[in-house]
């Protein structure tokens, strides 16, 4: 059986005679090529893998929190600001009830996290009254004291679990695109 014509994966000019089916390049200059090719890009995965590999806990942490907080202002973009009630234009946040910084364990909890408009969350350092009074009418009683309660609960995330937490909120967010 002869085999079919096919294209060059380098340079596009048709094969006229393929010596095998598995022949993907017209000449010595385009399989040399195309092997440069593969080598380089297999090495950028290692470089990737590597520099992914020393990548220090806080790093991963910040990328968390970048994939976190987009998840949230497009669940929330709808909504309007959790503490003023106005609708969003242009830019807005992802704030916390408890702030990152007393509360690390409620970081990445969604019922801690609403969408914000910059002025609520930067300038009025989060309108926490109005923020407090919202909320349970947002999330519901029961999950509010459920909030609360997990409060000082103790969860270092591992790498291992940020990349999964990574994972999951990036599907989540384009499961709302």
């Amino acid at each position: 059986m002869k085999p079919r014509k096919r294209k060059c994966k380098n340079c596009g000019e048709w094969i006229e005679s393929p010596r095998s089916t598995l022949q993907s390049a017209c000449s010595a200059r385009c399989a040399l090529a195309i092997n440069k090719a593969k080598a380089e890009k297999k090495r950028r995965e290692e470089t990737r893998q590597m520099r992914k590999e020393l990548m220090p806990h806080r790093e991963w942490l910040n990328l968390l929190q970048k994939v976190f907080n987009t998840y949230i202002r497009k669940r929330d973009k709808a909504k309007g600001c959790i503490s003023c009630g106005r609708a969003f234009h242009g830019k807005y946040d992802a704030g916390h009830h408890f702030s990152v910084g007393s509360h690390p364990e409620l970081r990445f909890d969604e019922d801690n996290v609403h969408g914000q408009c910059v002025y609520c969350n930067r300038d009025k350092h989060g309108n926490l009254i109005e923020y407090a009074e919202r909320l349970p009418q947002r999330i519901g009683e029961d999950r509010y004291e459920a909030l609360k309660a997990r409060r000082g609960q103790n969860n270092k995330l591992s790498i291992p679990e940020i990349e999964r937490m990574i994972e999951e909120y990036r599907a989540k967010t384009k499961a709302l695109s």
